[in-house]
Parts: structure tokens; C-alpha cells; sequence
């Protein structure tokens, strides 16, 4: 239960800690829009998406407002779009993706998630089709974020799917090269992709889910550091993820409020809240400032894998208590251009790609928002893929890999995007070259750890 003390704390966390409701995400299904024509397909999208989340926007301010919680970002996520195209005659996926970014222009919210296949076991009917349109999309649209699913535990790792992203993540990265390469930055490759995901770029609405339903993404890794400052000097690790533990119980309490409020509001089904500790470039709202608070000189010192480990349990198990619907990712997020801590250990050369690599077997996602050299080739770019998709495979946990070449740049020089996105320097990637193994296609069978029935 909450007392008086937990509730000034969370008041506290709010004002002075950048405490907030990172994302509401309003997923939606779009199985009911399928059409063989490509057009009445997406007349029947926009309808659906403007009459849904119409209301999204001004309900959420409305709350914010109300209970003094600040509300980031507003989001839908959408049926894999792959999905629709197999429908159609006309496999015509650039007018897919103009549509979702009208809508989304029209409902005011940020981004909209859903430009996306899942090609974990092979190609089906409309999933090249989208594929290899995402460079073409992204290029032209502003609020469209897309991801592709490679592989699974079930399933194994689909190395044409592999090959083919390495060669789209470059050719997304040439086709905005003039707008900071931020096509990249809007399109990840994904192991194990949860259903419910309420965070870009990898949000879609599983085929599993509600026809309309309401997630949360709440944040707060200035609270817990703050909590370790104040708290945590001179404790045992014990006593430490003690103090994680009761910090993440009332963050996924407020997220938890606001889902519940917001949901009720829009008439809708309540989804998931996702405890992830999302950093933003503010100072102080870093998951690197975190693991330094613990006793790390840096982040990415021998050290780091093992810190990350505990802080992503302690967020788990004091959100869990606070809420029976926990889902998405959930867990700390390690993405380099939204962290300014991540970003000074970067540019300082004690993080590395390998390191990050490392961190990723025991965290929510993967090399998250890394810039790499312009001209990095593309079997290097898939051989990062299959490296993090074999992490989340091998250990049944989500992975991902959102790297964005910077066109022109080398290693040392920066990249902005602005915003929330932030900005980044050019990490070093090893040149020595897979191209002969990713060459050789098929999949990589799954684990043993797949047979579980």
C-alpha cells in the first residue's frame, strides 16, 4: 500500500528527478481493413486510426493536467502492415506508410509503429514487399517508425532476412542522408519481439492482442539514481537492489494510474505497462548515471555487465509487485544517442560496440541508437544483427539492433537528430568481414532451449 511519504516521494520524482509517463500507445488492429485493393485498404485504415485514437492526444493532456503527470509521448502501434499487403493484388507498401503518417499527422501523436514484418521463419506473401520499401517510406514520410523480426527461440535466426536488413539499414541511411541519416534511427531489427511493445521503433500490435487497447511505457532512471544518491552510499548490493526494487514499485504505480485513467477515458481495453528505464539526452535521466551511482568509475568499465544485471532484476521485481499487467520490453534501456551518459563513456572510448554487445545478454533490448562509420558495409551491418539476434535466442529474451550509418562521417565525429533522439558519435565497428557466412543464407536452427513442451 501507499502511504503519505510514497506519495510526496513520487510528487518529488515528478519535479525534481524527470520522473514521467515516457509513452502511452494506443494499439490498434488493422485485420479488419485488409482489402485486395490497395486503396480501399488504406481508406479503411485512415477511418479506423482517426476514429480510434482521435481523442488520444487531448484525453492525455487532460490527465497530465489533472494529476500532474507529465505524459511524453502519445503513440499508436498497428497490425504488421506485411500483413495487409499479402491481401492485396497490388503489393504497393509506400501507400501504406503514407497513409499511417497521415493519420498520425491528423491525430497529433508523435509516431506511429507498425511499418513491419515478422520474417523469423521466412518470407510470406507481403513481407518483402514492405521490406524493401522501408528505405523508400522512411525517406518520405516524418512520423512513421519501422521494424523487422529476424528471428526467435522457437524459430531460429532467418539469415535472408539477416543479409537483406544489413542492405536496408544502409540504403535508409543514404536515403535521408541529407536530414542527419534519421531514417535509421527510425527502423530496428528485432529477436523475440514482444506483441505489446508500447516504445518506437519496434512498437506493432500483435495479432494476439485487444482489436483496440491502451499500453504504458513509464521511465525514471533520474528517480532511481537519485534514491541510490540518497540512499545507497556505503550499502551492501543487497541493500541496493532493495533500494531499486522500491523506486521501480512507485514508478510502475504512477504508470499503472495513468494507463488506467487513460484507458477509461478512450472507452478502451487496458494493455500493458512497461517498466523500461528509458534515458533521455536531459542530464541526470540516464541509465549510465545509474550504474555509476552504484560504484562504476564509467559506464562500460569491467564491472558494467554485472551492474546492468542488477539493475534490470531489482526494475522487474519492484514492478511486478505494483502491477499485474506487466509486459513490453521492460527492463533499462542502454540506447547511446539518448543517454548522456552513455554518450560521454562513447566519446571517451570506455564504451565500445563490444561492450555494449555484452550489456545486451543481460538488459531489455541491443546496440540501441549507435552511430556507426558511413561507410560500414552491409555484411557488417548483418553481422551485427545476427550477433544480437543470437543473444536473444540463446536466452529467450528480446534483442535488437537500431545502428545508423552516418553518411560521410567517421569514427570520433557526432550526429544529431535533435530531440528525444538526441545525439551520437561515431563508434568504431571492426571491418573484418563476415560477408562469406552471411552470404551463405537458410537459417540457424533453434536452440535447445526452444523445446520446451
Amino acid at each position: 500500500m501507499l502511504n503519505t511519504s510514497d506519495i510526496l516521494d513520487t510528487i518529488r520524482m515528478i519535479t525534481d528527478e524527470n520522473l514521467d509517463v515516457r509513452t502511452v500507445t494506443l494499439g490498434v488492429s488493422l485485420l479488419d481493413c485488409a482489402d485486395p485493393d490497395p486503396k480501399r485498404a488504406c481508406e479503411k485504415i485512415y477511418d479506423k486510426l482517426t476514429r480510434a485514437a482521435g481523442s488520444l492526444v487531448p484525453q492525455a493532456e487532460k490527465i497530465s493536467r489533472e494529476y500532474g503527470v507529465p505524459i511524453v509521448h502519445k503513440r499508436i502501434s498497428v497490425t504488421p502492415i506485411s500483413l495487409l499487403l499479402a491481401a492485396c493484388e497490388r503489393k504497393d507498401a509506400l501507400l501504406f506508410a503514407k497513409t499511417l503518417d497521415r493519420a498520425a499527422r491528423e491525430t497529433g501523436v508523435n509516431f506511429i509503429g507498425g511499418f513491419s514484418a515478422l520474417v523469423q521463419k521466412g518470407f510470406g506473401a507481403g513481407d518483402e514487399a514492405l521490406i524493401r520499401a522501408i528505405p523508400e517510406a522512411l525517406s518520405q514520410t516524418e512520423l512513421i517508425c519501422s521494424s523487422v523480426n529476424v528471428g526467435s527461440t522457437k524459430a531460429g535466426i532467418h539469415m535472408d532476412a539477416v543479409k537483406l536488413m544489413g542492405e536496408i539499414v544502409r540504403a535508409t541511411a543514404l536515403a535521408t542522408k541529407d536530414q542527419n541519416c534519421v531514417g535509421a534511427a527510425k527502423l530496428v531489427c528485432l529477436c523475440n519481439a514482444p506483441e505489446d511493445n508500447p516504445f518506437m521503433a519496434g512498437a506493432f500490435h500483435g495479432v494476439g492482442e485487444p482489436d483496440i487497447e491502451l499500453h504504458v511505457g513509464v521511465s525514471g532512471p533520474g528517480a532511481v539514481r537519485a534514491a541510490l544518491q540518497k540512499d545507497g552510499r556505503g550499502k551492501s548490493i543487497g541493500e541496493v537492489c532493495e533500494i531499486v526494487k522500491r523506486t521501480a514499485f512507485k514508478i510502475t504505480r504512477m504508470g499503472a494510474l495513468v494507463g488506467t485513467l487513460l484507458s477509461d477515458a478512450l472507452g478502451v481495453t487496458p494493455g500493458i505497462v512497461d517498466l523500461s528505464l528509458a534515458p533521455t539526452p536531459a542530464i541526470g535521466d540516464s541509465v549510465a548515471n545509474v550504474l555509476e551511482e552504484m560504484g562504476l568509475e564509467t559506464c562500460g568499465c569491467c564491472g558494467t555487465t554485472a551492474a546492468l544485471a542488477l539493475l534490470n532484476d531489482s526494475v522487474k521485481k519492484g514492478g511486478v509487485a505494483a502491477s499485474n499487467f506487466v509486459g513490453g520490453l521492460s527492463g533499462a534501456f542502454i540506447p547511446v544517442s539518448e543517454d548522456a551518459g552513455m554518450i560521454r563513456a562513447a566519446q571517451s572510448g570506455v564504451l565500445s560496440i563490444e561492450k555494449l554487445e555484452a550489456m545486451t545478454a543481460v538488459c531489455s533490448v541491443g546496440i540501441d541508437m549507435v552511430v556507426i562509420p558511413g561507410d560500414t558495409e552491409p555484411e557488417v551491418i548483418s553481422g551485427l544483427i545476427a550477433d544480437e539476434a543470437a543473444i536473444g535466442m540463446v536466452n529467450s529474451k528480446t534483442t535488437a539492433v537500431r545502428v545508423i550509418p552516418a553518411i560521410g562521417k567517421r569514427v570520433g565525429e557526432m550526429l544529431s537528430f535533435g530531440g528525444l533522439l538526441g545525439e551520437g558519435p561515431v563508434m568504431r565497428v571492426s571491418d573484418a568481414s563476415p560477408k562469406v557466412f552471411i552470404d551463405r543464407g537458410g537459417r540457424i536452427p533453434a536452440p535447445m532451449q526452444s523445446l520446451k513442451n
